[in-house]
């Protein structure tokens, strides 16, 4: 008895510490990747944050909060030839316009979990994969315009990449992470995002 009711105290006690990144309605929580306010290439759509394509006007997203260790977990649809990726440990952000383009384009250079609709993508660009450097510990092609979950664990020494609850990547970090916002990127394709929730871990405040 004692020791089912410390696993429900854990249990609890995890749940708790969960903190939701997107509330299924508004933006709050979120802006243009260079800190700009929310940008018009993204939209709510049925409790989802989707892209909204045009090749003249791509801008990635941000959480207005930043993470150091943490475990990120979302579920994620892709349409069919679909291209995205959630990044992390940001290293810096890009804001520019093309000559005669209407729009701009804004993008987050750093860490990226990549989600990607195409069996002939090399094992550094399918999905899961630390885009173009670690390929998952399998092949990995998620039906497109179906729901999957991922999770980002990122800890001291290492990160790791899940894929509908298993585990397909582990890399080690050469040196500890530091604080970073997360970003869902816009590559001109339709993505839809939800349930996006993460939990600190120690050692992180």
């Amino acid at each position: 008895m004692k020791i089912c009711l410390g696993l429900l105290i854990l249990s609890l006690a995890n749940a708790q510490n969960w903190e939701s990144l997107f509330d299924g309605v508004s933006t709050k929580g979120w802006l243009e990747v260079t800190g700009a306010p929310f940008p018009s290439s993204w939209t709510i759509e049925d409790g989802c944050l989707k892209t909204v394509p045009n090749p003249q006007n791509m801008q990635d997203l941000r959480t207005v909060a930043s993470f150091r260790h943490f475990e990120f977990r979302f579920e994620w649809k892709l349409a069919p030839g679909g291209n995205s990726g959630v990044k992390y440990r940001i290293e810096k952000t890009d804001r520019w316009q093309r000559p005669g383009e209407s729009g701009y384009q804004a993008r987050a250079r750093g860490a990226e979990y990549q989600l990607l609709d195409d069996p002939k993508a090399p094992p550094a660009k399918q999905t899961g994969s630390l885009y173009t450097i670690h390929a998952p510990s399998r092949q990995t092609h998620p039906s497109p315009n179906v729901f999957h979950e991922s999770r980002i664990v990122v800890l001291p020494d290492r990160v790791e990449h899940w894929l509908d609850d298993e585990l397909i990547l582990t890399y080690p970090l050469s040196s500890p992470p530091t604080q970073s916002f997360l970003s869902l990127q816009n590559h001109n394709s339709i993505v839809w995002f939800r349930n996006l929730r993460i939990r600190r871990l120690s050692p992180d405040p």
